[in-house]
């Protein structure tokens, strides 16, 4: 059926809904991840732009991943939960087209902005006295055009690359999404000064802010290790581990599917690797940052209590 309503220059996916008898489960699972993650990123900026206590660099920046992350996770999961629904896989050329430039774009301003916000918490952890002039407001803003720029940079040059190569008969995208290398896959040219241009994009989105991550994060907890404090020292462990998992975690699937040699990892594998940066860390990241956070908690029972008495103010009214 998907072959008569398809044009030659159509894909197919083929998608995680491959098997029949746990199909269903795993829709409803990435599903409610996915509202999840809307919901809590959504949540994350309305408290953060209407509550003056959350004014600060760091949730300033946070926001702006919670907006990355919205956008970034609505690319592929909607898309892929519709087809599942009406029973078809395909999607058109100019579709992958833009699916692979928005992918490119705002996973590689996610790269960026995750690296630049470690060295924010190591500013305000190592350096508190110069923290309002080293992250002040320009520098947040310079922040963010960054991370941006080197987004769009990434998928304006990488995307018309790309798309650009003649593709075999079949097809057949081994994949959930229209990623680089699942449609490069089907290129019926040689495309192997290509991926060395794509692995050196990938060092420097990856393995360089990742570096700064792990620096950045090295001299937070060394810096926690001297504290006198026992109870501040658990507790800045416990912050700096959780967002270290999520950090490695998001960088590492990336860096398994991109930068690692196609020999040492199957279709099948990429799938599941990319599960992890491209639906799972979009719900994560405002769970792990933002709403463990005490600001964050406190900001939110505000805003239930200025409903609650807005309600009560309107039911008096009547």
């Amino acid at each position: 059926m998907e072959g008569h309503n398809s044009s030659s220059t159509d894909f197919t996916f083929l998608g995680l809904f491959t098997r029949e008898e746990t199909s269903g489960l795993l829709f409803a699972t990435i599903s409610i991840i996915f509202l999840t993650a809307l919901m809590a990123n959504g949540m994350m900026i309305f408290l953060i732009y209407t509550d003056s206590y959350l004014h600060t660099p760091m949730y300033f920046l946070l926001s702006h991943l919670s907006f990355i992350d919205m956008l970034y996770i609505s690319t592929i999961v909607p898309k892929m939960l519709v087809d599942y629904l009406r029973g078809q896989r395909t999607i058109s050329f100019m579709g992958c087209t833009a699916q692979h430039f928005l992918y490119l774009t705002l996973v590689g301003a996610e790269f960026f902005l995750l690296g630049l916000m470690a060295y924010d918490r190591y500013v305000a952890i190592c350096h508190p006295l110069r923290y309002p002039v080293l992250m002040s407001r320009r520098v947040c803003w310079m922040i963010i055009a960054g991370s941006w720029f080197g987004g769009s940079l990434d998928g304006f040059l990488l995307t018309p690359i790309t798309m650009s190569f003649p593709f075999c008969s079949s097809r057949e995208i081994r994949h959930f999404f229209c990623e680089a290398p699942a449609v490069l896959s089907l290129a019926c040219a040689d495309i192997a000064l290509y991926e060395t241009v794509m692995y050196v994009c990938c060092v420097l989105m990856l393995l360089i802010p990742f570096s700064v991550v792990i620096a950045s994060y090295a001299r937070i907890l060394t810096t926690v290790h001297r504290m006198s404090s026992v109870e501040g020292r658990k507790k800045a462990f416990a912050t700096c581990s959780s967002h270290m998992l999520v950090v490695t975690l998001f960088y590492g699937a990336a860096m398994y599917t991109y930068m690692l040699p196609h020999s040492y990892h199957t279709p099948s594998q990429d799938k599941v690797f990319s599960v992890f940066y491209t639906i799972l860390t979009p719900m994560l990241n405002p769970l792990i940052y933002s709403l463990r956070n005490k600001d964050v908690t406190g900001a939110l029972r505000r805003a239930l209590g200025r409903l609650r008495f807005s309600q009560r103010v309107s039911g008096e009214a009547f």
